[in-house]
């Protein structure tokens, strides 16, 4: 298997329903989320996928959907006080961990924006700090289709 790797950079807050400790309160993070692609086979030109068609796809939704915006779990109490007080809130369908948000990029946002390609997204990893990331990662069922 071959694979391409493009990471994108952006800043997001959040707050961790639930959380035991700090993360439970408003804060954000300067993210960096690693996009793995791969592909059944190369192009003409030899590629799994042009980098910027990587860039153009998947680092453009977190440009235009949760930079500079403040993720929020919907069923978290503070969702609709918080959207109420700033239009830059997301409600996501998901409490955002980096765990989560992983998942969310790999099985919701991967496979709209790289519809018709030919392309399969197999690992986001979503670094929350130097220090701290997730990754997700495709199932062999999910790969290809």
């Amino acid at each position: 298997m071959i694979t391409a790797e493009r990471y994108h950079d952006f800043s997001s807050g959040h707050r961790v329903f639930g959380h035991e400790s700090k993360c439970a309160y408003l804060h954000g993070h300067n993210y960096r989320v690693h996009f793995t692609v791969t592909a059944q086979r190369l192009d003409v030109v030899g590629r799994v996928m042009d980098f910027s068609t990587i860039k153009e796809r998947l680092c453009g939704w977190l440009e235009n959907n949760w930079d500079h915006r403040f993720l929020v779990y919907d069923r978290d109490p503070w969702a609709e006080a918080l959207q109420q007080l700033d239009d830059k809130v997301v409600v996501v369908p998901f409490n955002p961990t980096a765990e989560n948000i992983a998942s969310y990029l790999l099985r919701f946002v991967g496979p709209t924006q790289l519809e018709g390609t030919g392309i399969t997204l197999l690992k986001v990893a979503v670094e929350e700090t130097r220090k701290c990331s997730a990754s997700a990662v495709a199932l062999p069922m999910e790969r290809f289709g």
